[in-house]
């Protein structure tokens, strides 16, 4: 049985064990599915610029249909079996889904109303299972429960298998300022509106109902629609499923999407204060040139069929083989952590994308499950996994997921944590036309702990992402150099004097599981206490602080 067990370390905090992970060197092979990612040919395929989404977009408010669908995509390379994945597309535009999603394309102050749906159903209207393992022993959506018995944890008398049911989902727009009915809570989740759903299943979440009622929506079966008044500073936000207790299964099956907010007093002007561009529009050709490119990296795992690969036992994190809840603290199928052994960009694995001798601006997501990158540009990936990659040249950053920096920061390396955003700018004039330049990760296959040679990705799978092949360039690159680029001014956070700060930790509970020792078994927030020991906070607890 391989594991991740040699990455972690247990401390004591708070009467209760909290993990703290240190630093372990990473394997040649990374545990997954049956397809070993030595099997999968690199940039073999062009990267995928997602266009934006169609929608009925008006004078004073864009009008959207967003649906999450199940559909089959080449992810890996020709040759290699086609992906049964989940995806979001216009419900009026069948050809616009795709995993990732097309962008939404939001514009300061003027708000976007969208209608999403979950249509996880067959041609006949039944539901669709779910594509990978749900651990129904978890705390969460539970629509097996009933009205009485949903968000919740299920009271079990024996331990059950994963839940094979409708699938529950809700979108949450990430990074979104907006009212709460508007903010997809994970206990607002709904099922399809399929024609098998059940006796006895709760169709929604306690959320949906209470805001249903509260706001007067009359949503739809199936559906919730949601208002973004895009009142905040311009920035790159995206959109994924919220689901109580199964966010980590419903994002890996391949629903995320950005949505770009454009505009305002906090976004770029002036004649000398340009960017690269244009943006994939409405109907673009997703293999075509463009300045700006949205750009979602994952790791994922796969089976000799294309279908994704996802843990179906606690025994693949740790070794741990039973018994499980209700006879011990441990859930069967989910693992505290996960990492894909195969790098997957725009939908596609290990693309490449053929560029000009000119600036473009990437518009980065982090969507791994547990991974933190750390991205650099080389002329040639690393040949062992014990040196750093030596960077060629600088990514400049611009902005993150509030926004655009105070200033441009020219980056060797790029550390991004899962679903953190960077905007950047690389400026591809600085090689010669047929230069391969690869984008690189030494970030490491096991929980984060810092930056150490100690720690790095494998240098044959994880440790590579992507590569661009230098064509040729525009007689005149019109976007101002990053180093030039003068960005909004950011105002200061004002804190009263006196104000109470409150300390926040993110606590795992680890309990004895046997031979192997201690083991993770649920993870809480915490309130740092005076002494510097942490208070763990429940799911129902009361609210501690109320800004």
């Amino acid at each position: 049985m391989k594991t991740r067990r040699d990455v972690l370390k247990v401390s004591a905090l708070a009467g209760a064990s909290v993990l703290s992970f240190g630093a372990a060197r990473a394997r040649a092979a990374i545990p997954g599915g049956s397809l070993p990612p030595g099997d999968v040919l690199k940039f073999q395929a062009p990267l995928l610029k997602p266009p934006a989404m169609p929608g009925r977009i008006g004078p004073e408010l864009d009008r959207y249909r967003i649906a999450v669908r199940q559909f089959e995509q080449q992810v890996l390379p020709p040759g290699l079996p086609k992906t049964t994945v989940w995806g979001y597309g216009s419900a009026d535009h069948p050809d616009s889904f795709s995993s990732p999603s097309f962008s939404i394309e939001a514009s300061w102050k003027k708000p976007v109303q969208v209608e999403w749906r979950n249509e996880l159903v067959d041609a006949r209207g039944n539901f669709l299972p779910h594509l990978l393992p749900v651990d129904s022993t978890l705390h969460w959506a539970n629509p097996g429960g009933g009205i009485l018995g949903r968000d919740s944890h299920p009271e079990l008398s024996v331990t059950p298998g994963p839940y094979t049911g409708p699938v529950p989902f809700v979108t949450h727009l990430h990074g979104a300022f907006t009212r709460e009915d508007s903010d997809e809570f994970p206990e607002a989740w709904y099922l399809p509106a399929a024609k098998n759903i059940p006796r006895g299943y709760a169709t929604t979440g306690t959320y949906y109902d209470y805001f249903n009622q509260k706001y007067k929506h009359n949503w739809a079966p199936g559906t919730a629609t949601c208002r973004y008044p895009n009142d905040q500073r311009a920035a790159a936000l995206w959109f994924h499923d919220h689901s109580l207790g199964m966010t980590r299964a419903n994002v890996y099956a391949g629903p995320v999407g950005f949505y770009l907010l454009r505009g305002g007093p906090d976004d770029l002007r002036g004649a000398n204060n340009v960017l690269p561009g244009p943006a994939p529009g409405i109907g673009s050709n997703p293999l075509g040139e463009y300045g700006e490119i949205p750009v979602v990296i994952q790791d994922r795992s796969f089976n000799d069929d294309g279908s994704l690969f996802y843990p179906d036992s606690r025994e693949f994190f740790d070794g741990y083989a039973g018994p499980f809840k209700p006879f011990s603290p441990f859930s069967p199928n989910w693992n505290p952590e996960f990492f894909g052994n195969t790098m997957v960009v725009n939908g596609r694995s290990w693309p490449f994308l053929n560029v000009q001798r000119k600036r473009y601006r990437f518009r980065l997501l982090n969507g791994c499950n547990a991974r933190f990158l750390l991205l650099k540009l080389t002329r040639s990936p690393r040949t062992s996994d014990t040196d750093f990659n030596t960077a060629e040249a600088d990514i400049w950053q611009i902005g993150s997921e509030g926004g655009f920096l105070p200033k441009p920061v020219a980056q060797s390396a790029l550390l991004m944590a899962p679903a953190e955003r960077a905007d950047v700018i690389i400026d591809f004039a600085q090689f010669n036309v047929g230069d391969e330049v690869y984008l690189v990760n030494d970030g490491p296959d096991a929980p984060f702990g810092g930056i150490s040679t100690d720690a790095l990705s494998d240098w044959q799978s994880t440790g590579q992402v992507m590569k661009f092949i230098v064509r040729t360039g525009p007689a005149k690159d019109p976007s101002t150099h990053p180093a030039s680029l003068r960005l909004p001014e950011i105002r200061d956070l004002k804190v009263k004097a006196g104000a109470k700060i409150q300390a926040l930790t993110l606590n795992e509970f680890a309990a004895d599981a046997g031979v192997i020792g201690e083991a993770p078994a649920a993870a809480f927030l915490g309130r740092l206490l005076p002494d510097g020991s942490s208070l763990s906070q429940a799911w129902m607890d009361p609210i501690t602080e109320n800004p």
